[in-house]
């Protein structure tokens, strides 16, 4: 069924991931650079939305995941709001996927896997990055590295206590598709809580 085609009605749990990982495998086929890049939104203490690019990292029917530095401005604020949204554009394919939901801490399990499967280089840099608070010179940052380069030598680098991941367990899923003449299509997935089945409903452009 095409998103076109879609009617008003209640689907089970793993609809919305099988058209998210069809558009997804579209993308990585037209996408020059970063397909799984999104906009990921929080708010602090005051309200004020945020909004920063990442890279979604996993997934599969708990949700979308990205890992970053808990100690960070977004990790700050996720932890303290326990709300996220994000959203995917693929101008190739004129397509759209929003996610607005609830954000957990990845299992330890999931957060090792991923560090270790990074460059080394990738993994000193969550040591020497102090990410989101203020860099008095470029220099500052590269005497860092270098530091935490010697410190490790030719040994393991582990995975910092304050480096993990999150993932957006969605309550709203929506798929945007452009049209003619800005009459698009948008097809939004909801359910009350992280799990059971969702209510599709058609939202007009």
């Amino acid at each position: 069924m095409s998103i076109g085609e879609i009617e008003n009605h209640t689907v089970a749990a793993g609809e919305p991931y099988e058209r998210f990982a069809e558009w997804l495998a579209m993308a990585e086929k037209s996408e020059p650079n970063d397909p799984t890049a999104m906009s990921l939104a929080s708010v602090d203490a005051d309200g004020l939305p945020n909004v920063r690019m990442v890279l979604m990292r996993r997934w599969d029917e708990r949700g979308i995941v990205f890992f970053t530095n808990f100690e960070s401005q977004k990790g700050a604020e996720l932890l303290a709001s326990g709300k996220a949204a994000a959203g995917f554009h693929w101008k190739s394919l004129r397509k759209a996927v929003r996610f607005r939901g609830i954000v957990e801490v990845v299992s330890t399990e999931e957060a090792d896997d991923y560090f270790y499967s990074r460059p080394r280089g990738s993994r000193i840099g969550a040591h020497a990055s102090k990410q989101s608070r203020p860099l008095e010179s470029r220099f500052a940052l590269e005497k860092a590295v270098a530091v935490w380069s010697a410190k490790f030598g030719v040994g393991e680098v582990p995975r910092p206590d304050y480096w993990s991941g999150f993932r957006i367990r969605p309550v709203s899923i929506e798929f945007w598709s452009d049209g003619k003449f800005r009459l698009h299509d948008r097809v939004r997935y909801d359910r009350e809580g992280t799990e059971g089945e969702w209510k599709v409903t058609r939202l007009y452009p």
